[in-house]
């Protein structure tokens, strides 16, 4: 069975963006923060790492040739003849959420298993989740076939999680970290509803195959993620990860922002799996990773995976402050005149999902409305350059200042409403949660059940069952299942130091002590290297990231890291068809090259928006705040948001 290891052909890129993969794993957030160290240097796409000789299971079939190279798993048919034309013969790594090894029920068969799971696209383009088991039998006992079945499996899984392989081709499941372990936040409202079917159907078997350990807390009420943030204990978590919308991750990290220790805590890495009517920020994470823009279940599968991959960039996090003096933390946008109105207003069709905002559009058009108002902003300094060409940007009038983008074991604590890893699928939603995942009931691996009789056997194949030493890397940590925790109203244990349950509110203030050292106090005058725009506005946008919407890509050159907030405002003036045409064309990044005159832009590090209009709508991150003059700073690199590995835009496999 197998082939040598090689490490030749080592090639390191220029210029390398600040990830960290989920096998760099220090004591604390804050040395987390300190220590990102970029990913191994890759090695040439087509450098063959393992090569070997496979069976199929059941026994009875073809025979495979596998090479494994850091982009992908090359497939060919060796018996009962090569192919002409292979299918499926190449599967890129990208479409890989993990793997894992099986061994026979039946004690006469010495062979392992080693087994694959992927989610190709299918010709119509959605994806669609495949298992692909090989049978290593080259050695003529067990023993040597397991080790060459967990070489391939440990080799494959260091690449899906950007760990380095050793040069010497020792490769062995000691080179596996413990499992990375998520807590993981589901609005089970969100997405009309379908969030949490969608989480238990799709999200937690992918990131169960890609060996993640998992607690899950279903939120019950607004800012509930907020309250649970603050209280917990972070050195137990190597990522929080909302499933919802954008709203639900607003409150994580002001959560995080508003504890004691937050220089520490908002450096833990955060994600977003989205299953909400607003996936903005998830759109933003589908481009950096590569894959074609998607909605729907189809963007989830794809941010499914990335999260599978590991990887953490630096996020910056917007600082508002409002006009009662209260502040909190957007990663997203403020918004003021036709988006914030067309936001809040279509909350009445939030059961048509995404399709609330489509509808809401065309009754904003209906009764468009435009605001005086005036807009200062302190331009940015750094002439950046773009990584990708983007449209051309306007210079409407003189008013534009146009600056693209720069270039150890744990004592968990209950949590309640909490969702065990493991097996799937979950008969009830309120599980306790081992610390990692233990070997797991024959035929359920990774909560597969009964698909994988479907998939695997035959009639007389013996059936498999997981490896448990691949199962549980050595040194996985093992601690009691936690007891199951009740249905009734939820009981905050005294130790979890979580604080009592507040009244809903929109947006709650955050307490943060960090100081926005660009901004005067409101209402005071600014400093002379600002720039003034007074006048009708149809709308005004301050965005963070590339995407308003997961269709809709406000700022193209935009990265999490810029340190800008992307200003787009437009002025009366605009017909309504114009209008449109710029929404339209913000579903491919391309209004800024349609010479609107009334469409304006400008890259800034702080703003003050003063509405002169007496009645309005402003939102943050989507969510409605108090009307009134607000002015807001960004904070570079304040918090990591968990990316995945970056892809190559327009070159998705």
């Amino acid at each position: 069975g197998g082939g040598k290891v090689r490490a030749e052909g080592r090639e390191r890129r220029p210029e390398q963006e600040l990830t960290r993969s989920w096998g760099h794993r220090p004591r604390s957030t804050l040395v987390r923060a300190k220590t990102m160290a970029p990913p191994p240097p890759p090695l040439a796409a087509s450098t063959p790492l393992l090569h070997g000789e496979f069976g199929s299971y059941p026994a009875r079939g073809p025979r495979f040739a596998l090479t494994l190279t850091s982009q992908a798993l090359h497939i060919q048919r060796l018996r009962p003849k090569p192919e002409a034309r292979p299918r499926g013969g190449l599967v890129p790594l990208a479409e890989v959420s993990g793997c894992c090894t099986l061994r026979s029920r039946s004690p006469s068969d010495s062979a392992a298993y080693f087994c694959i799971y992927t989610y190709p696209r299918s010709r119509r383009g959605s994806r669609r989740r495949t298992t692909r088991t090989f049978r290593t039998d080259g050695a003529t006992t067990y023993e040597e076939n397991r080790a060459e079945a967990q070489r391939w499996a440990t080799a494959l899984t260091c690449l899906l999680r950007g760990l380095p392989l050793p040069g010497d081709g020792e490769i062995t499941p000691d080179l596996l970290p413990r499992p990375p372990r998520l807590l993981l936040l589901v609005n089970p409202f969100g997405g009309r509803g379908l969030a949490w079917q969608w989480c238990k159907n799709y999200v937690l078997p992918m990131i169960s195959e890609a060996g993640l350990s998992f607690n899950l807390i279903q939120t019950e009420r607004q800012n509930h993620a907020r309250e649970l943030v603050q209280g917990l204990s972070l050195s137990e978590w190597d990522g929080i990860v909302t499933v919802s919308g954008d709203g639900l991750l607003h409150e994580v990290l002001n959560g995080l922002l508003d504890r004691p220790d937050w220089e520490e805590a908002v450096k833990m890495p955060v994600g977003i799996l989205p299953c909400g009517s607003g996936n903005a920020l998830a759109g933003a994470v589908n481009q950096h990773g590569g894959f074609e823009p998607a909605l729907g279940l189809d963007l989830l599968l794809n941010c499914s995976l990335l999260l599978c991959r590991g990887g953490g960039h630096p996020l910056d996090l917007l600082s508002v402050t409002l006009a009662s003096g209260s502040r909190c933390f957007s990663f997203l946008s403020v918004a003021w005149g036709f988006v914030s109105d067309v936001d809040i207003q279509s909350e009445r069709f939030r059961a048509l999902g995404s399709a609330r905002f489509t509808l809401g559009t065309v009754l904003g058009l209906a009764t468009l409305h435009t605001y005086r108002g005036r807009l200062s902003y302190l331009p940015a300094t750094v002439e950046p350059t773009s990584p990708t060409p983007v449209h051309s940007l306007p210079r409407a009038k003189s008013e534009l200042t146009l600056t693209p983008d720069p270039a150890p074991p744990m004592a968990h604590s209950p949590l309640h409403r909490s969702v065990s890893d493991l097996p799937l699928p979950l008969p009830q939603p309120a599980l306790a949660s081992p610390g990692s995942p233990e070997p797991l009931p024959i035929l359920s691996l990774n909560g597969g059940g009964p698909e994988l009789a479907g998939d695997w056997g035959g009639a007389g194949d013996a059936p498999l069952s997981p490896d448990p030493l691949l199962s549980s890397p050595p040194g996985s940590p093992k601690t009691a299942l936690h007891s199951p925790v009740t249905e009734g109203a939820p009981v905050i244990p005294p130790s979890s130091g979580l604080p009592p349950p507040t009244a809903d509110a929109r947006v709650a203030a955050s307490t943060c002590g960090l100081p926005d050292h660009l901004l005067p106090p409101l209402g005071t005058p600014l400093p002379p290297d600002w720039v003034t725009l007074e006048g009708d506005f149809v709308l005004m946008l301050a965005i963070s990231p590339s995407h308003l919407g997961a269709d809709l890509v406000a700022a193209p050159h935009a990265r999490f890291d810029d340190g800008l907030v992307h200003l787009c405002w437009v002025r009366s003036g605009i017909s309504r068809a114009a209008l449109l045409r710029l929404f339209l064309a913000m579903e491919r990044g391309s209004q800024f090259s349609l010479g609107c005159p009334q469409l304006g832009y400008a890259a800034a590090r702080a703003f003050r928006l003063e509405p002169l209009t007496p009645r309005g709508v402003l939102t943050v991150d989507g969510e409605q705040v108090e009307y009134g003059p607000l002015q807001a700073q960004m904070h570079p690199g304040l918090g990591t948001l968990l990316t995945g590995p970056p892809g190559c835009p327009g070159r998705e496999p």
